[in-house]
């Protein structure tokens, strides 16, 4: 089968992804093999590709977003999920016995597996995964607007989530890439006011239209204090301005697997007031099937661009230099 595999993070301008050929993957006891037809691109890529993520392997096809068609079952996995669409997520899996599962608390697991980094994805075509850890997909829903719904769409919603943010807040973004943009349609069905932070102008103008009240600069003032906020750049520098725009009480959600350096924060400036500052960790099954719930009521619509599998260097290069407007997918099916 084809594949981009890495087997050397590097900067994604030295295309660091090659072409190769692999075995076709065998399903193990209750797995399944899935046929994929898309694979959404995602900043965690970019993260694994450029080493920014310490590589957990030799080598790895990154991706895992993943929307296939079940092609063969393992053992223990009942046949008639044969043929079903399905979307393999960030989360592999979970041990399910540490203190953190039996509580709930599955993406603060102390032994889990992501795709894309611990085991193979969907830069290919076949991909492995547990079958209790994929979601079922209607068929009525196209693949390339599931695909960011799979990551991008479970964190921003998380993201929201952990901000704290109530019907009728005033909630800031900062970075309007894949996760806002569907973070933003959650929380103006949510009857929130959402201001949006970002430095890419075509990022803004999306941001008007999916019903921003406010588009400004990174570091921009916006007209009002904020309730909330999500920080979805991975910029440590923006911690400190984002914590500024709060109001008292305001919470502040970080939903990147990767930030770099936070400055130092002022006390009286940054957290007096009881202001919160909180990390977004992985997410949940039940995260996955409530964020697809309502994708299905609000509806969410994402924007996406749409790449062949030969092309995810070029893709997650897109993706660095914030040319993507909304998501970026490969598109196998042709």
């Amino acid at each position: 089968m084809r594949v981009m595999r890495l087997t050397q993070p590097a900067p994604i301008e030295s295309r660091p992804l090659a072409r190769a050929q692999q075995p076709m993957p065998e399903p193990g006891p209750g797995a399944l093999r899935v046929r994929v037809e898309v694979c959404g691109v995602c900043r965690t890529d970019l993260h694994v590709v450029e080493g920014e993520l310490a590589p957990r392997h030799a080598a790895v096809t990154p991706g895992h977003q993943v929307v296939g068609r079940v092609e063969a079952v393992g053992a223990g996995v009942s046949t008639r999920a044969l043929g079903a669409r399905v979307g393999i997520p960030w989360l592999h899996a979970a041990c399910g016995e540490c203190r953190f599962c039996t509580r709930g608390d599955e993406n603060l697991c102390v032994a889990p597996q992501f795709t894309g980094w611990d085991v193979d994805g969907g830069y290919a075509e076949f991909a492995l995964a547990p079958a209790a850890f994929v979601y079922e997909l209607p068929d009525a829903l196209p693949p390339d607007q599931a695909a960011p719904l799979l990551c991008a769409g479970i964190i921003g919603y998380r993201a929201f989530r952990r901000s704290r943010a109530a019907p009728g807040a005033r909630l800031g973004l900062w970075g309007f890439g894949a996760s806002a943009h569907i973070a933003i349609q959650v929380a103006r069905h949510r009857g929130c006011d959402v201001y949006v932070f970002s430095r890419a102008r075509e990022h803004g103008r999306l941001a008007e239209e999916l019903g921003a009240r406010w588009v400004g600069g990174s570091f921009d003032a916006p007209p009002v204090p904020l309730d909330a906020a999500i920080l979805f750049a991975p910029a440590g520098e923006l911690v400190p301005v984002a914590l500024e725009r709060l109001d008292r009480g305001g919470t502040l959600a970080i939903a990147g697997i990767h930030l770099s350096d936070v400055p130092s924060l002022d006390y009286q400036r940054h957290l007096f007031q009881e202001r919160t500052v909180t990390s977004v960790t992985a997410n949940t099954r039940d995260d996955g099937r409530a964020l697809l719930g309502l994708a299905a009521e609000i509806p969410i619509r994402t924007h996406v661009t749409n790449y062949p599998l030969e092309r995810a260097n070029e893709a997650l290069l897109d993706l660095k230099q914030d040319r993507i407007r909304g998501a970026a997918v490969l598109d196998l099916r042709g």
